[in-house]
Parts: C-alpha cells; sequence; structure tokens
C-alpha cells in the first residue's frame, strides 16, 4: 500500500520523473520541449514590476525565475494562484473567451499550476491541481478538482515504459472472458486491426510481431506531458490523469477520466458530459459521451455514442455506433452497431456490424457451463428481438433475425436473412429463411441507405461495406440453397419411405434442386428439418422451403446484375463478353469481414504472413495494405458477383440469351422489391390495432403521415424505375 510522504521543497518540483530513466545528456524537460510549440517571440523572464504586481494579486510562486511569458503578457488577469516548477504563460490580454453559455475572462485565478506550458488566450479558473499539461491557444477550464500527468503516462495505447513489468501493458480482453483473445489497444486502432489480432491467436508468430509493433508506435521514453489541444473546453469536471485531448473537446461533469486519449477536431469534435467514467482506453473523432456512462478497457470508434448510463468493458465499438443504458462486456463490434435499451446484455461475442439489440436481449446467458461462457458470433444485419436470450457458444448468419424467446440451447444458424423463432407448443426450432426478402423488405433495402447516409465520419480509416447484397451475405445465399437441396432431398426420400445413405452431399443436393425447381406443391407437401442448428434433440423445422429457396436465387441474380450494370457503364468500351472473358476464373468462396471491410481471405493470408515475415513493419503499413486492397475490391465483388450467377444458373458460360434472360429476371426483381418495400410499410398503415389508438384517419395522418407521402418509399419507387431504365439500355446494345 502507498504511503503518504513528506517532501522537501526541491522535490516538490524535481521529483517527477526518476533520474535513472532520463538519457544521458538530457534534463527532465527534454520530451515536454518537443511537444511543445514554442511562442513565435519566444519565452521571457518576468519583469520586476510583473513580479510585484503578481504578488500583489496574491499569486506565489516555487521560483519567480521558473515563471516564462510572451511579450503579451497582463499580470493584472493572474490571480490567487500557486506555481511551482517551470511554468511557461502564452499571451494573456483583458479579453474574455465564450462557449454556449459559458463566459470567461482570459487570466489564471485560483488555482494550482504545477510545470505546465499553457497557450496564448486561454481561460483557466478554479483549477485546483494542474499538473504536467501542454495546454493549447484559447482553451477554457473551469471549476477542475485535478488534472495531472504522470512521468510514465501512456494514454490509453497498450504500451509499456522504461522500467515496467509486461504486466502493466493495457490489453482488451475481447470476444472472450477469459482474456485468450487480448489486444492491446492503440490510437490509431480500428476494428480490422483488433479482429485480426483476436482471431488468429494460434498464429503465435503474428502475436507477437503485432505487440512489437504497437510497442515500436510509441516512444518508451518516460516524462511525456498531457496535451490538451486549441479551442477545448473542460468545465466541472473531477478527475483527469494521463489524458490526451484533441483540438475542440468539449468535456463537462466528468467524474473520473483516466489513461485515455480522446481524439477531437475542429471538423469532428468529440464531448463527454456529465458523470462519465472512461479509464484505459481510446475514443474517437467525433465521439459523444454523456449522462453517467462507464468505459473502462475500451476503445471506441469514429462518430460513436455511449448515453444514459452505458457500460461498455473491456470492449471495442466499431465506427458510427450507439450503445446506450445497458452493459456490453469482452465483446469485438464492428460499425453501425445499435444497443439503444436499459435491460440488454452483451457478452463475449464478435458482431460484425449494422447490427440492433432490442430491449431485454441477453446475448450471452452467464454461465452454462462450470467455466467462463465461449463466444457467440454474429454476421452482418444481427438483430435479436425484444427478450431474446441466447446461450454461448453461437454462430448466426448475415441478417439473422430472432423472435422473442428463451432459446435453451447453443445454436449455429447458416441461412441468412433468416427468421429463426422458438416454438415450446409443440417443441421445435423454427427457421424462415430468406424472411427478410420475403416479408420485410422496407427494412432490408433501408439497411444499406440507413447506415451509409448515417456515416458522419469525415476522416475514413475503417473501410466499410454497407451494401447488404455483398460477396458474404451472397456467399451465405447459395451455401443456403445447398443446404435447403439437401435438406429437401432428405425429406422427399423420407416420405417415400426410401434412406439415403448410398448417396452422397452432391447426389442429394442434386435430387433436392430438381425438387425446388419442380412443383411447388411437391415441395409444399414435405416436412423438412435442418441438421446441426441447435443443440438439443428437438426437430429444426424448416419454414416455407420452396419461397427461401428461390428468393436466394433472386437476391444473387439482384446482386450480379446490379455489379455488372455498374461495370459496364463505367467502361462504355466493354461489353458482357468481353468482361465475362476478363472475369473468368474459379469464384473465391472465403471471404472475411475484417472490422466491415470484406476481403477474400487469400489477401489476408498474404497479409499475415507479410506481417510475420517483417516486410509489414507499422501499422501504418498494415493499413496502407487495407486500402490497396479495398481499391481492388469493385473489381473483386464484381468477379464473385458474376461467378455467383454462374453458380446458380449451372453453366461454366453465360451466353447472350441467358443474358437477357437474367436481365429479364432483374426487371421483375427490381419492381418487387418496390412493390414489397411499399407492401411491408403498408401493413404499418392498414393494422387495426395501430389504428385503434387514433381517433379517426384525420388524426392518423396528422400524427404518421399516409402512406403515399413515406420518403422511403417514394425513394425506391424512383430508383426501381431508374435501375429498370439502366437494364433496357443495356439490353439495347446486346
Amino acid at each position: 500500500m502507498e504511503r503518504v510522504t513528506v517532501l522537501q521543497p526541491e522535490k516538490m518540483i524535481n521529483g517527477w520523473i526518476d533520474p535513472k530513466f532520463l538519457p544521458d545528456g538530457k534534463d527532465r524537460y527534454y520530451l515536454r520541449n518537443k511537444q511543445a510549440k514554442k511562442p513565435r517571440g519566444g519565452w521571457r523572464h518576468l519583469t520586476s514590476e510583473e513580479i510585484e504586481t503578481l504578488v500583489k494579486n496574491d499569486n506565489s510562486a516555487a521560483s519567480w525565475d521558473n515563471i516564462l511569458v510572451t511579450d503579451e503578457f497582463d499580470p493584472m488577469m493572474i490571480k490567487d494562484n500557486k506555481f511551482y516548477g517551470l511554468v511557461r504563460i502564452g499571451r494573456v490580454t483583458g479579453n474574455g473567451l465564450r462557449y454556449h453559455d459559458l463566459r470567461l475572462p482570459i487570466g489564471i485565478t485560483n488555482s494550482n499550476i504545477h510545470s505546465c506550458d499553457i497557450g496564448d488566450d486561454c481561460a483557466i479558473h478554479d483549477v485546483h491541481y494542474l499538473s504536467h499539461y501542454i495546454i493549447g491557444n484559447r482553451c477554457m477550464l473551469f471549476n477542475i478538482q485535478e488534472m495531472a500527468t504522470t512521468d510514465h503516462a501512456k494514454f490509453g495505447n497498450g504500451i509499456i515504459k522504461d522500467g515496467e513489468s509486461e504486466e502493466t501493458r493495457v490489453r482488451l480482453e475481447v470476444m472472450n472472458e477469459t482474456g485468450c483473445r487480448s489486444v492491446a489497444p492503440f490510437d490509431g486502432m480500428i476494428t480490422a486491426d483488433a479482429y485480426m489480432w483476436a482471431k488468429f491467436i494460434d498464429d503465435t508468430v503474428l502475436q507477437q510481431r503485432l505487440t512489437e509493433i504497437t510497442q515500436a508506435r510509441f516512444d518508451n521514453h518516460r516524462g511525456y506531458y498531457g496535451m490538451i489541444g486549441e479551442e477545448c473546453v473542460i468545465k466541472n469536471s473531477s478527475i483527469i490523469k494521463d489524458v490526451k485531448i484533441g483540438t475542440n473537446c468539449y468535456i463537462k461533469g466528468a467524474s473520473k477520466l483516466k489513461n485515455i486519449t480522446i481524439n477531437s477536431s475542429d471538423k469532428e469534435p468529440s464531448q463527454i458530459g456529465e458523470n462519465v467514467i472512461m479509464v484505459n482506453g481510446i475514443v474517437g473523432l467525433g465521439c459523444r459521451i454523456f449522462y453517467s456512462c462507464t468505459a473502462v478497457k475500451f476503445m471506441l470508434g469514429n462518430n460513436c455514442n455511449l448515453k444514459y448510463g452505458a457500460r461498455l468493458i473491456n470492449s471495442i465499438l466499431g465506427d458510427n455506433s450507439t450503445i446506450s443504458c445497458c452493459e456490453v462486456l469482452n465483446n469485438l463490434i464492428f460499425p453501425a452497431h445499435e444497443q439503444h435499451h436499459n435491460n440488454s446484455f452483451l457478452v463475449a461475442s464478435v458482431i460484425l456490424g449494422q447490427s440492433n439489440l432490442a430491449a431485454g436481449a441477453t446475448v450471452g446467458s452467464n454461465h452454462n457451463s462450470r467455466t467462463n461462457d465461449n463466444e457467440i458470433v454474429a454476421g452482418r444485419g444481427f438483430w435479436p428481438g425484444l427478450c431474446s436470450s441466447l446461450k454461448h457458444s453461437s454462430v448466426f448468419a448475415s441478417y439473422t433475425l430472432l423472435a422473442k424467446a428463451a432459446y435453451p440451447a447453443e445454436m449455429h444458424i447458416p441461412l441468412p436473412f433468416s427468421l429463426v423463432s422458438n416454438d415450446e407448443v409443440h417443441g421445435e426450432l423454427h427457421v424462415m429463411p430468406a424472411f427478410w426478402w420475403l416479408f420485410d423488405m422496407y427494412a432490408l433495402a433501408r439497411n444499406s441507405w440507413k447506415y451509409s447516409t448515417r456515416d458522419k465520419r469525415v476522416k475514413k480509416i475503417q473501410n466499410i461495406e454497407f451494401d447488404t447484397y455483398a460477396p458474404d451475405s451472397m456467399e451465405e445465399a447459395i451455401t443456403g440453397r445447398k443446404l435447403l437441396a439437401l435438406w429437401t432431398a432428405k425429406a422427399f426420400l423420407r416420405k417415400e419411405g426410401k434412406t439415403w445413405n448410398d448417396l452422397d452431399d452432391e447426389k442429394l443436393a442434386d435430387i433436392g434442386c430438381k425438387l425446388l425447381d419442380g412443383d411447388r406443391s411437391v415441395v409444399d407437401s414435405l416436412e423438412v428439418f435442418g441438421e446441426n442448428m441447435e443443440k438439443t434433440k428437438r426437430p429444426t423445422r424448416i419454414l416455407r422451403v420452396y419461397d427461401g429457396y428461390h428468393a436466394y436465387g433472386d437476391m444473387i441474380v439482384h446482386y450480379a446484375v446490379m455489379n455488372v450494370l455498374k461495370y459496364l457503364e463505367d467502361n462504355p468500351k466493354e461489353n458482357f463478353a468481353t468482361m465475362s472473358k476478363l472475369l473468368d476464373s474459379r469464384r473465391q468462396r472465403e471471404w472475411v469481414n475484417m472490422g466491415g471491410q470484406l476481403m477474400m481471405m487469400t489477401d489476408l493470408d498474404r497479409l499475415r504472413d507479410d506481417i510475420r515475415e517483417g516486410k509489414l513493419d507499422s501499422w501504418d503499413a498494415i493499413h496502407k495494405r487495407y486500402n490497396d486492397i479495398w481499391k481492388r475490391y469493385p473489381v473483386d465483388k464484381l468477379r464473385h458477383a458474376y461467378l455467383s450467377l454462374r453458380f446458380v444458373l449451372h453453366t461454366k458460360k453465360i451466353t447472350p440469351e441467358m443474358w437477357m434472360d437474367v436481365l429479364e429476371k432483374e426487371k421483375k426483381n427490381q419492381q418487387y422489391i418496390s412493390d414489397q418495400v411499399y407492401a411491408s410499410r403498408l401493413k404499418d398503415y392498414k393494422n387495426p390495432f395501430r389504428c385503434a389508438t387514433y381517433r379517426n384517419e384525420e388524426e392518423m395522418t396528422a400524427a404518421i403521415g399516409t402512406i403515399e407521402d413515406n420518403s422511403f418509399v417514394k425513394q425506391m419507387r424512383e430508383e426501381a424505375a431508374k435501375n429498370i431504365k439502366r437494364i433496357e439500355k443495356i439490353k439495347a446494345k446486346l
């Protein structure tokens, strides 16, 4: 236990850095001088008249020789302060500063200042302990209890300083409660970095290299000062310790900020509000953290929100995400995550983004074994409904929607866009594939538009795929068609009293495809059950198999045509035949969601190889590789879309006649999407129970408008008409 000790006066000034950690020939200010900007006219000592004025104004200093100022210094604005160590003060005039309703005179009053550099035109009032900070121009600091930097400050980065042991390195225990997937955070980290680090824990050389790269990103010498960027406003806060703050940041009423970096800029200012506690982490640009939130061992991406008492612990939250009220522990969450409700709980999971957790959702029941729970992996668009309770370990394909239920066992749902429900009456798990496409097109179509529109980032480091129909979800749709064909064949043979022991999966799938491409009534008469989807002995019933199978096919056609159209429009000298030759290859089936960016597994494997071999020796170099892959992604996506279309057409070459048929199918898809957006939204206007809350139709129209006035319905109609014209234009060239 630390003890209170008595210091001699000189130790009050000189005892910040242990001399053994100072490089030869360096004094305790050498890093400070490297960090601070020297004013244009340089620093000067106080005049005797200025010292006399300062003393009359009830200021004191351990040594007035250590107080340096500029030529624009008005000592009358410095009152009731105590100065220790080397304090350098920029321009001080009789003017004032204003931020919203806060108005303060420029100057320093009623504060204890220890070894700080203070920029031009700052207003510092009632800061009871301000130690070892470099403060930018035009900052306002008002009513702060303690604001200090230690000599070993790391500002939330997962590094160790001279003389420290490995145990002191901050690590975030993401995806798993045991800490086996821990990563070291750093300023500039994105979810792609965290996923690569946490996922490939079996790659010991990669793990070592990433730790070394992170350590090398920062200087391990002791003595760095805390930094407050220009035009920051910090008021009515208690403890701010070892914090680095970017420009234009607004902090009001914070309880405790310790060992963190708060990124902020004039174009993307960050804000931290009342009763917030943040310890050991990184805050991205443009973040807003308000109303009694707690974040411990965390990383927030750019344009994120924590509100209304949210608890974020041992977790990473991707860009453009919002968490309110709830508890989030040991997670890696990709961009565009929404979780707004007080009683939702998310633990030990990797959520691949564009997700939404409803009230009462408990993702990760704690515990279902004698040890820590394992993990949950959910693809893009994950949406567990009200009061859903899940068990570790579970895996969900893209855009899985869970109906309200306490799911009794672990699940593996490989069918994308599915509705999963728990039928307690009959003791079955029900899965309806392609539910979104069939019954909630409004939500599905709005997804891509919504998330791209909400992307307010100015500085975009993490590349993000917002399109619903992308290589990850469409590869899952291809897998889904295979599984539906396989299970349909088994259901048919079972009904016929036949066995399939002598048939492999390929032959069974062929039988299923013929059934699903044939008479619908035959398939509808079958009881189709999924396999290995729940860790129980009860059956998993697949609903609307015929519809789901064909919906997956329609999605793949839509995905392919929209990508091909864009390519042919962007490259008018090309035609379908020349494009087909360019794209002719084997379909890449393994795609990885790297924090929101999709890439082929072959690219990720090459990236990991280059990190292990030292070809990529910094995070900047790794991020450049991400960007290089992202530049190629439109062509990679186009190739995958084209080859996926070839696969569902069961052909190695798409003839002009086949391509004309595909374009006609896509025209129908466009009309279907437009019609279904309208139809799925119309339910909200025709539902008699929703209408029951209004006195009459006039009140309802005044409250929610009409379906014809819905802006998104209008937008989708316009887009469908536009895309049909684009298709006709391409057809005319054939």
